[in-house]
């Protein structure tokens, strides 16, 4: 058991990495840091309007020096952007040196919670398919974080609880 790690939520946008880390930094009590946020309160702008007036690859960047900075602390829950875990840099120093834990959740639920979405670039553009086909691929990735929970029954506070458990216990 590693106590001074941080816990990082991994996962597809839309599957509650912020509000799950916000609720589970309250109950452990430790400070909770979502890399979008930070992005944004960093540029001023919304992370859609990074991908509009600079690419994605900038805002990938941009993401990855975020993230491995952040890491660099412990002892804090940490929200990644849906893509955060595909830089290889980004999921190697997770795998190495970090509690990891996937949020998983029905095609069906994530596409209908994120499909047009405007607050999501990537979703705004997709239709349903992209969306499932993207899913898929994310999740080979996912599947490498140390714990997985199906989220798909349970409650906000179960989630938080079943991370609190594995953290305290592993």
């Amino acid at each position: 058991m590693n106590l001074n790690k941080n816990i990082v939520l991994l996962g597809m946008m839309g599957s509650g990495k912020s509000t799950i880390g916000y609720l589970l930094s309250k109950y452990l009590k430790l400070k909770f840091v979502d890399i979008d946020y930070v992005i944004q309160k960093e540029t001023g702008l919304t992370i859609n309007s990074i991908f509009e007036k600079n690419g994605e690859d900038y805002f990938r960047n941009l993401e990855e020096k975020t993230t491995l900075k952040m890491l660099k602390s412990s002892k804090k829950i940490i929200a990644l952007g849906g893509g955060g875990f595909i830089n290889k840099n980004i999921k190697k120093e997770i795998l190495n040196n970090h509690f990891s834990v996937w949020l998983t959740w029905k095609h069906s639920t994530i596409i209908k919670r994120i499909l047009k979405s405007k607050k999501r670039p990537i979703a705004f553009n997709s239709n349903e398919s992209d969306l499932k086909k993207l899913i898929t691929e994310r999740s080979n990735i996912y599947s490498k974080a140390n714990f997985k929970i199906n989220c798909e029954t349970l409650t906000k506070n179960m989630i938080v609880k079943q991370i609190a458990d594995l953290y305290e216990n592993n």
